[in-house]
């Protein structure tokens, strides 16, 4: 009897706690997000410090894995929270209305403010060079993003594929904008040309093979060079002739209606109310009025694209490239 009482004790126990923790997972906040990791880490400590520690699940993705799983699944995406380029957000929302309203003040610097999101972070394009490399190969740094088309860095620089990585497109677009749309996608045409077997399908792949040295000249993203010069490897940073261009990442929730996570707004509210002051000292992009820049931190030619950002331009952008 003894022993028989203590097993169904011990049962009742173990029903309880699964029971618990089921219901907890039912609470829990699903979080997709493309953001890298430093902007992870940043929001992680917003959420846990802020009262939602074990209260959400956040699972990354590359950007065009995510936006595709978006546009595919809409309001029936497994996520309550998004935090993706604001490209794709837009012109789902303007096909189907997938996301609620933020029912909290989200004041721009700019004055646009988008009823469905609230930009978390602006990731902006630059070249960078390993100082090593390039001494050792005999190359001159390149001031324009024209310049990498040179016969002589053929070979010697890696860039990311633009069918492949939202950050090719921040070339793409300077280059555009600068030399027109046929003589600008020619001149991303050579570079790739010149890029060969360094062409990569991962914004943040160019920067690993100038670490390893494999290369002397890169584009990327510019908040992972300034962390690198600063950390003491020898990397450095140059903004181009033809300007630094940005993409911004925003955060929306996804709209369920009664099934819609109660939490769910709460975690994005937290995100833009307490993970700006972290995201600025990596993404040194002023994007809410009374936001301050660390002078030599911010793009030196900071540009805008004159058409507004969609999935629809990212895709001709795409086949002008690859001569589609």
């Amino acid at each position: 009897m003894k022993k028989s009482f203590i097993v169904k004790s011990l049962s009742l126990v173990v029903a309880a706690a699964l029971y618990s923790s089921a219901a907890f997972a039912d609470n829990e906040v699903v979080i997709y997000t493309n953001a890298d990791e430093e902007a992870q880490v940043a929001m992680r400590h917003a959420l846990d410090n802020n009262g939602f520690e074990g209260q959400y699940l956040m699972q990354s993705m590359g950007t065009s894995e995510l936006g595709g799983k978006l546009i595919a699944e809409g309001k029936n995406i497994e996520a309550d929270v998004l935090t993706l380029s604001s490209y794709y957000l837009d012109s789902v929302q303007s096909k189907d209305k997938v996301f609620k309203d933020l029912t909290f003040d989200h004041k721009t610097v700019n004055g646009s403010d988008t009823a469905y999101y609230a930009p978390i972070l602006g990731v902006t394009g630059s070249m960078f060079v390993n100082t090593e490399v390039l001494k050792q190969d005999g190359l001159t740094a390149p001031k324009a993003l024209a310049d990498l088309a040179k016969h002589e860095y053929a070979g010697h620089i890696s860039i990311p594929d633009i069918t492949g990585s939202s950050t090719s497109w921040l070339l793409t677009q300077a280059l555009i904008k600068k030399y027109g749309e046929k003589e600008g996608t020619d001149i991303v045409k050579q570079i790739e040309k010149n890029a060969g077997d360094h062409l990569e399908m991962s914004g943040s792949a160019p920067l690993k093979k100038l670490r390893a040295g494999e290369v002397a000249v890169g584009f990327g993203l510019r908040h992972q060079a300034v962390a690198d010069k600063k950390n003491g490897l020898p990397i450095d940073y140059i903004d181009p002739e033809e300007g630094n261009f940005t993409l911004i990442e925003a955060v929306a929730v996804v709209d369920k209606g009664e099934n819609t996570n109660p939490n769910a707004m709460k975690i994005a509210e937290c995100i833009i109310k307490n993970a700006r002051t972290e995201l600025l000292q990596n993404y040194p992009v002023a994007l809410y009025q009374g936001e301050s820049v660390d002078e030599e931190l911010k793009p030196k030619n900071s540009q805008t694209f004159p058409e507004k950002l969609t999935t629809e331009l990212l895709v001709k952008h795409q086949k002008l490239v690859k001569g589609e």
